[in-house]
């Protein structure tokens, strides 16, 4: 446990004089191997990684605790899972998995510590008459209500 609180005190220095990234994981194996999953305000380059990495494997002593490291960002294909990604991700598309297995695409308008705000565009039948009519509609949705949700990737 001890292991795990060194490395984490190397990254949340590191963190510290990053302001513009964050922290999405931190896994250790049974085997010390270890994954930190980052993310930033602008992204995340390979130096990035490269000083994260650095930041923990040049304070550590390998003679007194083997371990294997790996740094990355978080890609495209990884669900969101902080309110500070949401944020950062304010404009694009997203589809949101809910707990009670529904989907839900649209627009991420809003995000702060508690929910997402998402803009719902769609067609529905008119009222009176025939044919479609366009909607757009805002739907709050709390975190604790999100099992997963993605970015939609359009090309």
């Amino acid at each position: 446990m001890e292991f795990r609180k060194n490395i984490e005190a190397l990254l949340n220095d590191f963190l510290e004089t990053r302001k513009d990234l964050f922290l999405i994981d931190l896994k250790i194996s049974a085997g010390d191997d270890i994954t930190v999953i980052l993310d930033g305000d602008n992204g995340v380059s390979v130096q990035d990684c490269l000083d994260a990495s650095r930041a923990i494997e040049f304070n550590m002593d390998r003679e007194e605790h083997d371990f294997g490291l790996q740094v990355m960002s978080a890609g495209l294909s990884e669900p969101l899972a902080i309110p500070r990604q949401f944020q950062k991700n304010i404009g694009r598309e997203i589809e949101v998995l809910l707990n009670d297995s529904t989907k839900t695409e649209g627009e991420l308008v809003k995000a702060d510590e508690e929910k997402i705000t998402l803009l719902l565009r769609y067609r529905k039948p008119k009222d009176i008459g025939k044919g479609k009519v366009d909607v757009e509609e805002e739907k709050e949705i709390p975190y604790s209500e999100i099992k997963k949700a993605l970015v939609v990737i359009k090309f």
